[in-house]
């Protein structure tokens, strides 16, 4: 959760043309491993999930967040789990020591991963209790197929015979995850998708002066994983165009931190998106 605690935002969303890939989202039920509602909180998306056959808790869905998951140190206390290593986890800016635990099952909808090593600490002690989760789900957990995440409906799906193709018409590439193709007004660039920040985009202060003579305002700090960084923030026309979505009017945190164009839950919740990591493959439907 690459940006986990930064604050929430306001946004706009204009509909545009929905390619072909979309119907996808729309496969008949056998289509699908996976398909369970969610919770939305403050952008944020959050499933039921089951730890070592015990549960269910909530996870929090994050495509920021690197691994099969994280566990919560509240989760780790109730089961009883053992802390056995440190591993390496960044933020983006700066990276840390993380405890590492093991779950021997995660599970949602159906689909278990076995023997897993996950990162733990304190990653909701202090949010209020509407917000509180017991842990991750890491993007490689649906690392062997296609994830559809419908913000409108609330609806997470998972499936292993249907797939994104380089070259279909609204599929965007990506080379890192997931780092895809963004315009802002005339200028292109690359933005990192992330459903565990609540912002809709936090951008570079680099970036931010090459499309807005806006003076900012200031923001207060933002909290990352191991990081706070100074944000300041204004309202951005763009428009932002993100494979077959555009978002405009929308309030941007700025950071001269923070090192990439961040796309978080805000800019996310009124669109459906689809990510393939067996083709590195993106699509986001309006």
């Amino acid at each position: 959760m690459a940006c986990a605690a930064l604050f929430g935002t306001a946004h706009a969303q204009t509909p545009g043309q929905a390619p072909d890939v979309c119907a996808l989202a729309s496969a008949p039920a056998g289509s699908w491993r996976v398909r369970v509602p969610f919770e939305v909180i403050d952008g944020r998306i959050y499933v039921q999930a089951t730890v070592n056959e015990r549960g269910p808790f909530r996870f929090a869905v994050d495509t920021g967040a690197s691994g099969m998951g994280r566990a919560d140190s509240s989760l780790v206390a109730a089961l009883g789990l053992a802390v056995h290593d440190e591993a390496d986890n960044s933020d983006g800016v700066t990276t840390s020591k993380a405890d590492v635990t093991r779950f021997d099952s995660l599970e949602v909808g159906g689909l278990v991963r076995r023997n897993l090593e996950v990162m733990t600490r304190d990653y909701s002690g202090n949010k209020p209790p509407a917000e509180k989760f017991s842990g991750i789900i890491g993007r490689d957990f649906f690392n062997d197929g296609l994830l559809v995440i419908d913000y409108p409906n609330t609806t997470l799906s998972f499936s292993r015979s249907l797939a994104l193709h380089e070259g279909q018409a609204g599929v965007l590439p990506y080379e890192r995850a997931f780092r895809i193709p963004v315009s802002i007004g005339n200028m292109q660039t690359t933005g990192n998708l992330d459903t565990g920040a609540n912002v809709a985009f936090v951008l570079p202060e680099a970036m931010y002066t090459q499309v807005s003579r806006t003076p900012l305002e200031k923001a207060g700090a933002g909290t990352l994983s191991n990081t706070q960084v100074q944000t300041g923030r204004a309202t951005l026309h763009g428009p932002f165009r993100l494979g077959a979505a555009t978002v405009s009017d929308v309030e941007v945190r700025v950071s001269d931190s923070y090192p990439e164009l961040l796309v978080g839950a805000h800019a996310l919740q009124n669109m459906t998106l689809l990510i393939d990591q067996r083709s590195q493959s993106v699509a986001l439907c309006p």
